[in-house]
């Protein structure tokens, strides 16, 4: 199993709908990866290491696939309009990683 991560940098004057992330995004997502895509969360930055220090995430997703093969499959003929949604809910430029799952429970 693969995880494909998108971290969403806090930063001063950066913006993030929550709302549209949540109700219009991830639904486009979910349907364009459709059976290739296993399991996937949503996060949201509340704290830093401390309760009184900023997150240094607002938001961050971790989507879980077969393989990275399964993954590239399936976002491949839909990047343009995932990536040309990224606009209508945050000015922020998303970090990704893929990574190999170890451990899942």
């Amino acid at each position: 199993m693969i995880q494909v991560t998108v971290l969403y940098p806090a930063g001063d004057g950066r913006t993030f709908d929550m709302g549209y992330y949540l109700q219009t995004h991830i639904p486009l997502f979910r349907k364009r990866m459709g059976a290739a895509m296993k399991k996937i969360s949503v996060v949201q930055g509340i704290s830093g290491a401390t309760v009184a220090s900023p997150a240094p995430f607002i938001a961050i997703v971790h989507g879980t696939f077969e393989s990275v093969e399964a993954f590239e499959t399936a976002f491949a003929p839909h990047a343009a309009e995932i990536q040309g949604d990224i606009p209508k809910y945050t000015d922020i430029q998303p970090v990704m990683q893929i990574s190999q799952v170890q451990v899942q429970e």
